[in-house]
């Protein structure tokens, strides 16, 4: 779902909309990165490479029974994190100061039960810590502690962008937001949409609270009919065949949204 926000981003940078800070959080932190290394359009040509080539990156390696053996080896993930360490290695610098421009990263800290920015040091361990996804991907130990998915503290973090002085915001996001729920019909989709109510309530009460003079756009993805986010959706995060359809419809609901808004000079 993160290729929703490479057509975002393309659609921006077609308006000549570039960033002077970028937060992110999970797959976020990924592509905030890559575009805060280098805000120019060939990082979303990039960015979309890596995309549309994700299911022979062997970031989610293996068969069902593969991922069942890991999970019985380190009792906690599906994954390794391996391969999304050399995709960032290949990708990104070694630290944030050699970044193009100031970016920040969340990640949720188990011990402290508390969120966690990173913004200096080692680059690909904070991004690392923000995209472990509980259960898929192993947590992350960093100066002694150990860190999960970002999402889990502030999925959406406009708040951040405001604290650090933000004025205008872009939002891109993963569709999410734009899914409709409905009541659970079994335990694990009771404990999956409300998981899901509690992100969707910070990010709808950040929204609420703007200070004075800041405005916020949230982007569109573009999907014509959003399906229900159910339980199902958690299960699908090996399968990229739609990428290249979410970053074009991503990329179109974008552009008009930005043109029929007149932000921009494209």
């Amino acid at each position: 779902m993160g290729a929703y926000e490479v057509g975002m981003l393309r659609a921006l940078f077609d308006r000549q909309i570039e960033p002077e800070l970028v937060v992110g959080t999970s797959v976020g932190a990924l592509n905030g990165a890559a575009v805060a290394f280098q805000p120019a359009m060939p990082t979303v040509d990039r960015l979309q490479e890596v995309w549309m080539t994700l299911d022979k990156s062997e970031i989610f390696a293996g068969s069902v029974f593969a991922g069942a053996a890991n999970l019985v080896r380190t009792r906690t993930s599906l994954h390794s994190n391996r391969p999304l360490r050399k995709l960032i290695d290949d990708l990104l610098p070694k630290r944030f100061e050699d970044l193009q421009v100031p970016f920040q990263c969340v990640a949720a800290c188990i011990e402290r039960a508390a969120e966690q920015w990173f913004f200096e040091g080692p680059l690909a361990e904070s991004i690392l810590a923000s995209s472990a996804v509980p259960g898929i991907l192993p947590a992350v130990q960093i100066d002694g502690e150990h860190f999960i998915d970002g999402g889990i503290v502030n999925s959406i973090p406009i708040a951040r962008a405001v604290e650090l002085g933000a004025k205008l915001i872009y939002v891109l996001h993963v569709g999410r937001i734009e899914r409709p729920l409905a009541p659970p019909k079994n335990p694990w989709q009771v404990a999956v949409i409300a998981f899901e109510i509690a992100r969707r309530h910070r990010f709808a009460r950040d929204m609420a609270s703007l200070p004075k003079g800041v405005v916020a756009h949230v982007l569109p993805t573009g999907e014509p009919k959003p399906p229900r986010y159910d339980s199902l959706t958690q299960l699908r995060y090996r399968d990229f065949r739609s990428v290249a359809k979410r970053i074009q419809l991503a990329h179109r609901a974008t552009a008009k949204y930005l043109a029929d808004a007149g932000l921009g000079g494209g």
